[in-house]
């Protein structure tokens, strides 16, 4: 067992994968000799040399186009787009491209590959670059979509993501990049498609994303500790396909929901847990499902106003409790 940060992390799973299979390749902006923005892809260049990590032109729309391409003819690309928001410039790839390949080929066309983006607010980077967009990806037919909380999420999920054979996006928290966690020696594979209960509970079920897990987690010890309340707290990490069975058993024992989300209130993936559990298990639920979310707003580059507008600890505690009481 070894600590590692959630940045190293992401480099031990591109290396894992790289390792393993010849046919993985990655490539991005500022990837190779500079170890990536985030510092995320530090000693890949060296590991796998410049044939297999490549930096690219700043253009998403060449680096989703050659992922494709790659990916088509039989390799396993990683591709990386900086920042989450500048899916917007390449968007006709992952909507309309890779995303539609295998159906629209009756099969014929394989679309292998991984987008590794970093995801998120907390960095003080404004409303073009703080984004959490991962109800974007979730709505397109044809990608599988996670975020992990973790390091050993992070490896294991991104292991899953490069042996999948359909395009997965894979979301990285910003804020999250320095956080430590212990990540077992040896090869980690998880499965696409699960959630994790990171902590049993009673009372009430947390449904959580990326960021928004540690601070569910810490919110969960304030209501046990101040409140009497005792919530479990489950890690969704897959959007797309999305663990239903573990979401579903966890309402039937607790009979509360509460979901945390940083992406804005519209339309997120909060929403579609609660329509769920409204059509499959409206009688296990003894209160109205209550979202936490981020206000359906740009966000704003202050530290003061950004802090403030996603869902904090207090938030939590405080709408639970709230909630319960009532």
């Amino acid at each position: 067992m070894a600590e590692l940060t959630y940045r190293d992390a992401v480099a031990r799973g591109i290396a894992q994968e790289m390792s393993r299979d010849p046919d993985v390749i990655f490539f991005g902006e500022d990837v190779a000799k500079a170890g990536g923005v985030f510092k995320t892809t530090v000693g890949l260049y060296e590991q796998f040399g410049p044939k297999r990590v490549r930096d690219c032109p700043i253009s998403e729309q060449a680096i989703l186009g050659a992922a494709m391409g790659a990916a088509m003819t039989g390799l396993k690309p990683i591709a990386e787009i900086m920042f989450s928001d500048f899916f917007a410039v390449c968007f006709d790839y992952i909507a309309n491209e890779f995303a539609k390949s295998r159906y629209m080929s009756n099969g014929q066309l394989k679309c292998p590959l991984v987008v590794r983006t970093a995801n998120g607010a907390g960095s003080r980077f404004g409303a073009q670059h703080s984004q959490s967009v991962e109800n974007w990806a979730m709505m397109i037919p044809g990608l599988k979509v996670v975020a992990p909380s973790s390091p050993r999420d992070v490896i294991g999920l991104l292991a899953a993501a490069v042996r999948d054979p359909d395009p997965v996006i894979f979301f990285e928290h910003k804020s999250l990049y320095p956080t430590k966690g212990d990540v077992p020696e040896g090869e980690i594979v998880d499965r696409l498609g699960t959630a994790s209960i990171v902590r049993a509970g009673k009372d009430a079920t947390i449904m959580a994303l990326a960021l928004m897990v540690p601070r569910a987690l810490e919110a969960a010890e304030k209501l046990a500790a101040e409140h009497g309340v005792d919530c479990e707290v489950v890690d969704v990490r897959s959007l797309v396909p999305l663990d239903t069975r573990t979401i579903l058993g966890s309402v039937a024992r607790t009979h509360r929901l509460f979901t945390v989300e940083e992406n804005p209130r519209l339309c997120g993936w909060g929403a579609e847990i609660v329509s769920i559990v409204a059509d499959e298990a409206f009688y296990d639920l003894d209160g109205p499902p209550v979202r936490i979310t981020t206000p359906h707003i740009p966000l704003p580059a202050a530290d003061i106003l950004e802090d403030i507008a996603l869902p904090t600890v207090d938030r939590i505690v405080d709408r639970v409790r709230r909630s319960m009481q009532g």
